[in-house]
Parts: structure tokens; C-alpha cells; sequence
């Protein structure tokens, strides 16, 4: 069995989000696409695994525990080491009174 080779092979993303169920759906979809992914629930968490693996893009939630998505994004893009670094940030919280289908 060939495996595929996609313009995303080997690329390394970071995907920080509280969401268990957004890291992995995001995992497994850039996994499939031949991207190495690593993963965090926290910008806290993600900091030295950020600092270990110097990831090609980071994929960042705004609202999260302990660390947000802001103040990862700035401590990222204030370290001349990482501040190259492209990233995608996405909010996905609901309000109360919104449902999916309201999106």
C-alpha cells in the first residue's frame, strides 16, 4: 500500500483549543491530510511544546482556561524564536441563547 504525499506532508501544526472534541476532529482531519499535528487544551500547556517542537503553524482557540488564546498569540509573537510563526486563530463558543443552527 502507497502512501499519499500531499503538499501538507510532514507540515508540523499545533492545534490549541479546550474543545476535546475540536483537537481531535481537527487531529484526524490534518492527519489525513499527511500534516504532523501536535495538540494542547491551553495556551499554558501548549507554551513549551511549542518551545520543543517549533511548529509551522498554530491553529489557536481565543477562549480558553488558564492561558487564552490572546495572551498565547502575544507571547508567541513577542519571542523573536517563534514570532515567525503563522496563526489561524477561531472562537467557537455559543452563546446561551444561540444554537448551531443559529450559526
Amino acid at each position: 500500500m502507497s502512501e499519499n504525499i500531499t503538499e501538507f506532508t510532514g507540515l508540523k501544526v499545533m492545534v490549541i483549543d479546550d474543545s476535546n472534541t475540536i483537537r481531535r476532529t481537527a487531529e484526524t482531519l490534518l492527519k489525513k491530510a499527511g500534516c504532523d499535528v501536535l495538540t494542547a487544551d491551553n495556551g499554558f500547556e501548549a507554551l513549551p511544546i511549542i518551545s520543543a517542537n517549533h511548529p509551522d503553524i498554530l491553529f489557536i482557540d481565543i477562549m480558553m482556561p488558564r492561558l487564552d488564546g490572546y495572551q498565547t498569540c502575544a507571547l508567541v509573537k513577542n519571542n523573536p524564536k517563534f514570532r515567525d510563526i503563522p496563526i489561524a486563530v477561531s472562537y467557537t463558543h455559543l452563546r446561551a441563547h444561540e444554537t448551531e443552527a443559529d450559526l
